[in-house]
């Protein structure tokens, strides 16, 4: 790729040794990267560029990371947005899922890590390409319907009629996961390890009940009398395409 078509990731956080660091590194490893120090100036740079995906701590002077968040998804953006946590933030994890995040990550992190999941998100967007494997499992079952929806795997577009559904990624992997094992009860802890790769969370189970009621808003007539996507009492979630 060159610089014009490489994935423009916007970093905003107030810690200017972990933004720069940031900003440096997601350089070296194949992105464009401007930054901000606070909700301010991004929303400045958001004014003017077009950007791919944003990093976004939760703790900042102003106006803080999650109500920014908020407050682009209330305007109908639909930029990715990756937020940056410490490891005691529960609340603002399940917030920021409540407002639209598409993943988290929690501080300390490896910075490697960070790239895998900026990747992760994008692939998910269409804006990286899928690796081999990635592309061999989802030809193996590439699509999915139930009622008026039909749920593309091979892109995570979902479709009712022909009307485009906006989902984040978070609800992207999460419906993917569920649709591979429709019909089957699975467990909150399960389905946040299909998702994130990672079962050893304290916050699984809350944040996968969080995106489930994200999703059965965007799915159900009634959201709160389900057709498709069922609660299992004491066992998980199932989802019905019949």
């Amino acid at each position: 790729m060159t610089g014009a078509d490489l994935p423009h990731v916007l970093v905003v956080d107030d810690d200017d040794r972990l933004r720069d660091l940031l900003t440096r590194y997601l350089g070296e490893n194949g992105f464009n990267v401007s930054a901000a120090r606070d909700a301010s100036e991004a929303r400045a740079s958001l004014s003017g560029l077009q950007f791919d995906l944003i990093v976004l701590d939760v703790l900042m002077p102003g106006e803080k990371g999650v109500d920014l968040a908020r407050s682009l998804r209330e305007a109908g953006s639909k930029v990715p947005i990756l937020l940056l946590t410490a490891l005691s933030e529960t609340e603002d994890r399940i917030a920021g899922l409540e407002a639209g995040v598409d993943d988290y990550l929690a501080k300390p992190f490896e910075p490697r890590e960070l790239v895998l999941r900026i990747e992760a998100i994008l692939r998910r967007y269409g804006e990286l390409p899928d690796t081999a494997d990635a592309v061999l499992a989802e030809e193996a079952e590439s699509e999915a319907s139930f009622g008026a929806f039909r749920f593309d795997l091979s892109r995570m577009i979902l479709q009712r009629g022909e009307e485009h559904v906006y989902l984040t990624t978070a609800e992207q992997a999460l419906l993917a996961a569920l649709v591979k094992r429709r019909g089957q009860t699975t467990s909150r802890e399960q389905l946040h390890g299909m998702v994130s790769g990672n079962a050893i969370d304290p916050t699984a189970s809350r944040s996968i009940d969080v995106q489930v009621t994200r999703l059965r808003r965007k799915l159900e007539e009634d959201p709160k009398q389900p057709r498709y996507l069922q609660t299992v009492r004491g066992q998980g979630y199932v989802l019905y395409t019949d």
